[in-house]
């Protein structure tokens, strides 16, 4: 059957700036990462948190963030590092693909616990406000799994088919289901869920964090079914269906958990932060006309005194008329 439409592929995932090699995975990791902060940063605002705190805790949450998912991957895939006829080194190039979300989540929240234990701030609020921000950085970053021609699923004839190009890496050159496409747009919904549950139900200590990475879960299962590339599998299954499986109940059981024991949101997200920081223009609120009281008493005092006054002068008068008249 010939395919009459699909996707392309990058000719190369490369291009090359003088000496300096500009990798498209790589800016996908960048933007990522920038439009989390962003989102972030607004929404940590909007509950009450000083501006700038998302970016400072991130220092700490995305360099540990890199080093778990990279960990992550070469644990899981370590055949293709330290098997026979492969070069050890090559574990260390992440440009070349290979970033898992679960080590990439579990080690940036230690790196994220380590920023908010330093601000004083509690790591629940923080995730979630991040949550979304997070969704939508998967949902960027996928897009450098389509620049290296990777992560793809079983062959197909749909319209929006890949078109993989490449034959390295045991790669066979076809039609394929775009499963990094389907993530991708996957995670973009999971960030628009978490932000409507987040308005309509006020979730707080660690709930919207909870509802993301449940969300998550369930379409990287599916998504996951339908890949073709090289995985452990336990009992028919690839090892990260049963990640996802396993992830899923437990952000279910804490969002269960956690309503019963802490309802409701936080009131206090950053302690020490004034209403001028908390809506990001660093001016505190303006104090009460405390200053423009005693002008207003000073002002009634003078009209009482200029009343007395001409009182005064007219019952001067009324005598001086008086004493005419008896003259």
């Amino acid at each position: 059957m010939e395919t009459i439409a699909y996707i392309p592929s990058p000719s190369r995932g490369v291009i090359h700036l003088g000496p300096i090699p500009l990798r498209g995975y790589a800016f996908c990791i960048i933007i990522g990462v920038f439009v989390a902060v962003w989102l972030g940063n607004k929404r940590w605002i909007a509950r009450g948190g000083r501006a700038g705190t998302v970016a400072d805790i991130a220092v700490w949450a995305v360099p540990f963030g890199l080093v778990g998912g990279r960990l992550y991957h070469v644990i899981t895939d370590y055949e293709l590092y330290f098997s026979e006829g492969r070069d050890w080194v090559d574990a260390f190039k992440v440009w070349q693909g290979g970033l898992g979300i679960w080590g990439a989540i579990a080690l940036g929240a230690v790196g994220a616990w380590i920023g908010c234990r330093r601000r004083g701030i509690p790591l629940p609020a923080y995730a979630d406000a991040i949550a979304p921000g997070i969704a939508l950085a998967q949902a960027i970053g996928r897009w450098g799994n389509w620049f290296n021609q990777e992560l793809y699923g079983r062959e197909t004839h749909v319209p929006w088919a890949l078109h993989i190009t490449s034959s390295e890496g045991g790669r066979v050159p076809g039609y394929y289901h775009p499963t990094f496409l389907y993530e991708s747009l996957w995670c973009i919904g999971v960030a628009f869920l978490v932000m409507w549950a987040d308005r309509r139900f006020k979730l707080g200590h660690g709930r919207a964090f909870a509802l993301y990475v449940a969300a998550y879960c369930v379409g990287r299962g599916w998504i996951e079914y339908m890949r073709v590339d090289d995985a452990h599998h336990i009992l028919g299954l690839r090892l990260n269906d049963w990640t996802a499986m396993i992830v899923f109940l437990l952000a279910v059981l804490y969002i269960v958990l956690s309503a019963k024991k802490r309802p409701g949101r936080e009131t206090v997200v950053e302690p020490g932060v004034s209403d001028g920081e908390a809506d990001g223009t660093g001016e505190a609120a303006e104090p009460a006309d405390t200053e423009k009281a005693p002008e207003a008493e000073t002002d009634a005092e003078g009209e009482n005194e200029a009343e007395a006054e001409d009182e005064a002068e007219d019952e001067v008068k009324d005598e001086a008329g008086s004493a005419t008249k008896k003259s």
